[in-house]
């Protein structure tokens, strides 16, 4: 038996350690696509920056990922059939015709675990130190047979088109923000990222979807000084406010004349001989910022640092003030307000003890999603009280209940026609309730 192994061996040792070759050459452009594709881009720019050459060839070749892909199919293709092919021929001259059989199970074998799954599940594991390794040996045949890999790729694009299939487009299917944002929750739910931090990542990528309008104080929550007051009033109100600058309105409170600085007020009362009975109010104001209520934050956020402002009058299309906007405002929208990722800890909004959250009418949809992590939407309303009114296509009497997107709204306190005050709780909740 030892003979009969020696002499098939003395035979046959070319055609076996040539089909070795080409399983290992396999494995090779198999591990390589799926490293090289799974590559983080991210990560390889950083390790660019900081000098790893073998980090830019990995860009330039991922740059072009449907000539990289089919140059690596075509390597991988060609080293299959050779190996075999080699076996087949192998196997026909000493078995006969059963070889074929025996040639197409063993290479499937071989192939399936050795050539696929092996280095596959090994590039997977480790794909950016895979990529590093392999990209230096793959660059130069991309380089030979990247050409044929292009023409091979413009046969398939004509043959789609008949079928009215268009690859032509270079547009990705998701936006860059939409990729960021997929990726953040991805790694939210694996618990990689805490939910303040993925709430003030989503803050940042949602400043351009937002307007003015979504985040400004309401005209009706809106502390402004009326410059006919006598001085004296008027220095009260300002000293004695949370906040340090003020509207100043004249005649009514859509004629908005200035801006009151309260630092600019304290220098004008340490000028000699001003007392606050005798002090032009209006003189020391600030000149007006007036911005449309569809300004979105980005641009915003961007005017109040070139502008160096911190305030901003809003007004709708007619003219008419609506509310006014602060660099704190938007700055909010990023870094949110909530003190425990645990807790509720936003103004009017308080959870009872059966679990249901009593809620003022005015607080912002989208506080309430960061605070509850919640996903109500606030495409068409700003505020709960606005949700269920457009919802309900009516102005809810109290005690009236709704449900829709899996919560049981019911109108606690009505004033006049503005809901101020909810309560809400699981749709479920509600049914067990009952």
């Amino acid at each position: 038996m030892t003979d009969v192994l020696l002499s098939f061996l003395a035979e046959y040792w070319l055609s076996l350690l040539s089909v070795i070759c080409l399983l290992v050459i396999s494995a090779f452009f198999s591990g390589s696509e799926t490293a090289l594709t799974a590559a983080s881009r991210s990560r390889m720019h950083t390790l660019e920056s900081n000098g790893e050459a073998r980090a830019g060839i990995v860009n330039r070749l991922i740059e072009r990922r449907d000539r990289l892909i089919g140059t690596l199919l075509i390597g991988n293709n060609l080293v299959n059939i050779l190996a075999s092919s080699l076996t087949t021929s192998l196997l026909i001259g000493i078995f006969g015709d059963s070889g074929v059989a025996i040639a197409t199970f063993a290479m499937t074998v071989l192939l399936v675990i050795f050539s696929e799954v092996l280095p596959k599940s090994w590039a997977i594991a480790s794909p950016d130190r895979f990529a590093l390794a392999v990209a230096p040996v793959v660059r130069p045949f991309v380089v030979v047979v990247g050409p044929v890999s292009s023409l091979v790729n413009a046969i398939v694009r004509r043959i789609l088109h008949l079928f009215g299939v268009n690859l032509s487009s270079d547009l990705p299917m998701l936006s860059a923000h939409e990729e960021l944002r997929g990726a953040v929750n991805l790694l939210h739910r694996e618990g990689s990222v805490i939910k303040a931090d993925r709430d003030r990542l989503g803050g940042v990528l949602d400043l351009g979807e937002l307007e003015v309008s979504d985040v400004m104080i309401h005209r009706t929550a809106m502390r402004a000084i009326n410059a006919d007051d006598p001085p004296e009033v008027c220095v009260r109100e300002i000293l004695e406010s949370p906040f340090t600058r003020l509207p100043l309105w004249r005649g009514s409170a859509d004629n908005i004349i200035g801006v009151v600085h309260s630092k600019d007020l304290l220098r004008a009362l340490a000028e000699p001989n001003v007392e606050p009975e005798t002090l032009d109010i209006v003189k020391i104001a600030q000149k007006p910022w007036f911005v449309p209520d569809s300004t979105n934050l980005k641009d915003q956020l961007n005017a109040f640092l070139r502008r160096k402002l911190h305030l901003a009058i809003v007004v709708d299309e007619y003219g008419q003030v609506q509310g006014l906007v602060t660099l704190e405002d938007i700055l909010e929208e990023i870094v949110g307000d909530i003190a425990d990722e645990h807790d509720i800890d936003i103004q009017g909004v308080r959870q009872e003890a059966d679990g249901s959250i009593v809620v003022d009418g005015s607080v912002p949809i989208r506080d309430l999603n960061r605070a509850l992590d919640w996903s109500l939407p606030d495409e068409e309303a700003t505020t709960v009280a606005g949700l269920v009114i457009h919802e309900s296509k009516s102005i809810p009497e109290e005690r009236q209940a709704f449900t829709f997107y899996g919560k049981r709204f019911t109108v606690m306190k009505r004033v006049k026609n503005r809901i101020t005050k909810l309560r809400i709780r699981a749709a479920e909740d509600e049914g067990q309730a009952g």
